[in-house]
């Protein structure tokens, strides 16, 4: 036969569209109507089977990155089977679309690259951002979200250049599988600023812009085009920001969050999650929130961000800002950190004490350091988010339970190996006195004869929610009294005061937590009056929005 003659028969359309594709799914009346006779297989699955044979051969991978690969393929042929997978097993898939797996797909992105899913923005080329988007085919009415990412600080492992749009992608998916925002109207954006980790740098087969990451005004020019070429091409999208470097999320988003509907996860999400522990640990500490004195041990974006949203929160229950701030003790690699310091950044100065105030306090070469603080300031609420494991020792946790009844403990770093402390060791160390939530999954733990679940701060308890009734109610902006009301609703889905109650909701039906928290959102954004659709019913809205894995009732796409 000669080469290059030989015919090669076109796949269907529909069968390349993982937005349409049902795969055998198909009937066959579907079948003879797309052009699909004689291209599939004869029988005709459900989709709880496709599921089930699905799942079966996401078991059979060996590891958390090979799943983590496999669904992304599933992902890229048949959205309704990966989306119906990955609902019903979300507790256990979470950790593999997102966080702790995910980054290890970020790490091979260049290397395990098998087709693109996102919008590529590059620094170097700002002139084609509008030609980008153009390229989706969608309207201004077509887009309900959009996460972007520059990559520079992704979880705990830093600056991962191009292969960040992954972050994005793990998180437009657990928006769909934990609130159900529809996977037709949402859209990942890498911000390719360039990268400064030389290993990308020096590989060829890396698929970023290959130069040291750009930053300064060059930097907030592009920034500032994309918000504002996004927000006009699609005006009702909220566009969440995810794992940008500490100075950088928070100068945008102090910056931008009054004229443009922006998110940002590390630093709302994070804040409110906790807000809502401690929200429930109040109920059983009985000291009022304006009272609460905090120590954060770990001052970045993430650290300052839950002290925000906790002095907020103080300053609304009566205490004035000064007083609430001068009740939040930020400490980080420097110790304590003091007003005279030379290396702060510009967001930890609010909560920086006066040096005069600390005369007299026990300093190393490493500054005032936590046992001294938490014996000086008697917190009612340690919180960590340094990413040092085994920071909470035990002479600080019995420091704690020695300045107040029923500590609040929140070592919230992950994955495990950088908690600050375990909460089994917590309980012990304080007779069982310990209100604990961490950032990571743990087991129930046993403590003289009470059995104690605890909490985990997943941040997918609550951005899913909140930004599903931002949507829903086409809200100007994310204000702080959303954020609260966000954080108000999943601390309702908990009754702390029962010996041993976890201080917020199990992760393993975010659904019907995300339906309550959007319809707490949509009523307190048309409460403020930065609600574009005001509903009569805002939960009926919520759940009219939900959209669910399913082929019937889809509209078809001819072949």
């Amino acid at each position: 036969m000669a080469e290059g003659n030989q015919h090669i028969p076109a796949t269907p359309r529909v069968l390349t569209n993982p937005l349409r594709n049902h795969g055998v799914g198909f009937t066959e009346a579907e079948r003879d109507a797309l052009g699909l006779t004689g291209r599939l297989p004869a029988a005709v699955l459900t989709l709880d089977q496709q599921a089930e044979r699905a799942y079966r051969q996401l078991q059979a991978q060996g590891s958390g990155l090979a799943k983590n690969v496999y669904l992304e393929q599933l992902h890229d042929r048949n959205e309704n089977l990966y989306f119906k997978v990955l609902r019903d097993h979300l507790p256990e898939l979470l950790p593999i679309v997102y966080d702790p797996t995910v980054g290890e797909a970020i790490e091979q992105y260049s290397h395990e690259y098998r087709r693109p899913r996102g919008v590529f923005l590059s620094i170097d080329k700002p002139d084609d951002i509008e030609k980008a988007f153009a390229t989706l085919e969608l309207g201004p009415n077509d887009v309900d979200l959009i996460v972007c990412s520059d990559a520079e600080q992704i979880l705990g492992i830093g600056d991962w250049g191009v292969g960040g749009v992954q972050i994005a992608v793990g998180k437009l998916a657990v928006y769909t599988a934990a609130a159900g925002l529809d996977p037709s109207r949402v859209v990942a954006v890498s911000l390719d600023v360039g990268t400064d980790r030389e290993s990308l740098l020096m590989d060829p087969l890396y698929l970023g812009n290959r130069f040291p990451r750009v930053r300064g005004a060059e930097y907030d020019a592009f920034v500032e085009k994309y918000l504002r070429t996004a927000s006009s091409l699609f005006p009702d999208a909220l566009l969440h920001f995810e794992d940008f470097g500490p100075s950088n999320a928070r100068r945008i988003l102090e910056t931008y969050r009054n004229q443009y509907r922006i998110f940002n996860d590390d630093v709302q999400g994070t804040g409110a999650i906790t807000l809502a522990a401690v929200l429930a640990a109040v109920k059983v500490s009985g000291v009022p929130m304006r009272d609460q004195r905090l120590v954060v041990f770990g001052s970045g974006t993430a650290g300052v961000g839950i002290a925000d949203q906790l002095r907020d929160a103080m300053v609304r229950d009566g205490a004035a800002e000064e007083q609430a701030t001068s009740q939040v003790w930020l400490m980080d690699k420097q110790g304590l950190l003091t007003s005279d310091m030379t290396d702060l950044r510009d967001f930890q100065r609010r909560y920086a004490r006066d040096p005069g105030e600390v005369d007299g306090w026990a300093v190393d070469d490493n500054g005032i350091q936590l046992l001294e603080t938490v014996r000086r300031v008697r917190p009612t609420i340690l919180l960590g988010t340094s990413t040092v494991p085994g920071a909470f020792t035990q002479d600080v946790i019995e420091a704690v339970a020695a300045g107040t009844e029923r500590p609040v403990v929140l070592p919230l770093s992950n994955p495990t190996s950088r908690i600050e402390a375990m909460p089994a060791d917590v309980i012990a160390w304080t007779k069982g006195k310990a209100l604990v939530a961490t950032g990571i999954p743990v087991d129930p733990v046993e403590y003289g004869g009470v059995t104690y679940r605890i909490g985990q701060a997943n941040n997918a308890l609550l951005y899913p929610g909140l930004g599903l009734g931002t949507v829903v109610a086409n809200a100007s902006r994310v204000t702080d009294r959303m954020l609260l009301a966000a954080a108000q609703a999943v601390a309702a889905q908990v009754d702390p005061s029962q010996p041993g109650a976890a201080l917020l909701p199990p992760v393993e039906d975010p659904w019907e937590s995300s339906a309550a928290t959007a319809t707490a959102v949509v009523r307190t954004a048309v409460e403020e009056g930065v609600a574009g659709n005001r509903p009569s019913d805002p939960a009926a809205a919520v759940r009219d929005r939900m959209w669910e894995p399913g082929y019937q009732n889809k509209e078809r796409v001819s072949a």
